[in-house]
């Protein structure tokens, strides 16, 4: 089932909308035209009756009693008038009149009712007669028993309405098609914008992540232009890392690579038993350094990828389980490790992303720390956020140097320079993924270096 484009979902809403406003003032205009016209109508019927009674008044205010008199359209000078014009006719012949004394017709027209039908009270009534309603008006005479009955079709009042409705909505019900069609254009027209956009997205090539011109775009959809440019660059610089990273990844690992088959190469021709145990040694130091290597390839690429659920993590708990995990290094290499700060201090950090970061500042602190060295890991409330401080007493690292190491695959020249250069760049990461902040200092010592890590309190 194919799924409905822009156009026309708003255009099956704009048009019943307009359908719909259209029936309501059809329905207002309606009730209007036949308040009006009840209010002409009732007026001209009370005009009629006091223009009969003075037409009539000597004919009904005779002395003695006279027979019923019946009164012709002629007889009311109107000759034959009436004949030149169907309508009229017609209107004519929807009024009556009949002029009552003493409680009996004295004067009536051809089209009144008869005398079963009884005078009616004073002011307006709507009766039936002959299964059609008709509004009459009653006008009684002060001081006398004569009373003036003028009474209209209330049919003639409907068609009044009805052709004066008629009148308005069909030059409308004609146009509707082409209203439809104006709208259906001017949502096109209206759409063009977003239409050149998706026209612009659709022809770029994977490859190309250039921005999209904005400056021609309508001013409700700048923010849209906008958006998608900011998310071309984020896509940009994120596939330009990822390339980035796999080429120095490939570059990395083809060394231990080559490393194995040498050694490899070299143990099948080994002559004796002494040599062979000692390239075997040397296969186990290199696939462990290829391992370790391969382990922070995988971290890398799992942190920048990685869903967050941020908490609150107890940062003391989780830096004293990472000193636990490194204790036969710490051990090994005789180092005073001490671990210092509130036990209460909880940050807001996805768990197992915290543990990695701690894990690869206190391991980097481990490594360069040399034997009998010292190690401090300080927690300290800054502000709103745990500062968390990790001194050791090695090299350090020089200060225009600072800045460059949290790149991936950089290391400082030291001697002891002999992992992937991964390590403090999974750091950047996760500082960055936490909005938090990192800073490599000296220590008040002089000697060594101080990481300082700000984090958000929970």
């Amino acid at each position: 089932m194919s799924k409905s484009t822009l156009t026309r979902k708003l255009f099956f809403r704009i048009t019943p909308t307009i359908l719909i406003t259209i029936a309501i003032i059809g329905a207002f205009a309606f009730r209007s035209a036949t308040r009006e016209i009840n209010n002409i109508y009732d007026a001209q019927l009370i005009n009629d009756a006091n223009v009969l009674w003075t037409l009539l008044q000597r004919e009904v205010e005779k002395p003695g009693i006279h027979p019923s008199k019946q009164i012709n359209d002629i007889d009311l000078a109107m000759g034959n008038q009436l004949a030149m014009n169907e309508d009229a006719d017609d209107y004519a012949e929807a009024h009556m009149f009949r002029a009552w004394k003493d409680g009996k017709i004295r004067v009536f027209s051809s089209t009144a009712f008869p005398e079963t039908v009884s005078v009616q009270k004073a002011g307006f009534t709507n009766i039936t007669y002959q299964s059609e309603p008709w509004r009459v008006y009653a006008l009684p005479i002060p001081q006398t028993e004569i009373v003036v009955e003028v009474g209209e079709k209330l049919a003639l009042r409907d068609t009044l309405v009805s052709n004066i409705l008629f009148n308005l909505f069909f030059p409308l019900l004609i146009l509707m098609p082409i209203i439809a069609l104006l709208i259906w254009f001017g949502i096109n027209s209206g759409l063009s914008a977003i239409h050149g956009l998706v026209r612009q997205i659709r022809t770029r090539s994977p490859d190309d992540l250039s921005v999209i011109p904005i400056d021609t775009l309508p001013r409700d959809l700048s923010p849209l232009g906008r958006s998608i440019n900011q998310l071309l660059d984020k896509l940009d610089r994120s596939l330009t890392a990822e390339r980035r990273f796999a080429d120095h990844a490939a570059h990395q690992l083809r060394t231990p690579q080559a490393g194995l088959k040498l050694l490899l190469q070299m143990l099948s021709s080994a002559e004796s038993e002494k040599e062979r145990k000692g390239i075997i040694s040397d296969l186990v130091t290199s696939n462990d350094r290829a391992m370790h290597l391969i382990e922070q390839l995988l971290r890398a690429a799992r942190v920048s990828h990685q869903p967050m659920q941020l908490t609150g993590v107890s940062l003391y708990n989780t830096a004293a389980s990472v000193i636990a995990e490194l204790g036969n290094i710490i051990t090994q290499k005789q180092l005073d490790v001490s671990l210092e700060g509130n036990e209460q201090a909880e940050v807001n950090a996805d768990e197992p992303l915290l543990r990695l970061m701690i894990s690869n500042l206190i391991d980097n602190a481990v490594k360069y720390t040399p034997y009998g060295g010292s190690i401090q890991v300080v927690i300290a409330p800054k502000n709103d956020s745990w500062l968390l401080s990790i001194t050791d007493s090695g090299p350090g690292i020089a200060a225009q140097h600072r800045e460059i190491v949290f790149q991936r695959f950089y290391r400082a020249d030291t001697p002891e320079a002999d992992g992937a250069g991964l390590g403090l760049a999974i750091v950047s990461d996760i500082v960055e993924r936490f909005s938090a902040d990192i800073a490599l200092n000296v220590p008040d010592t002089g000697k060594g270096l101080r990481v300082d890590v700000l984090l958000p309190k929970a």
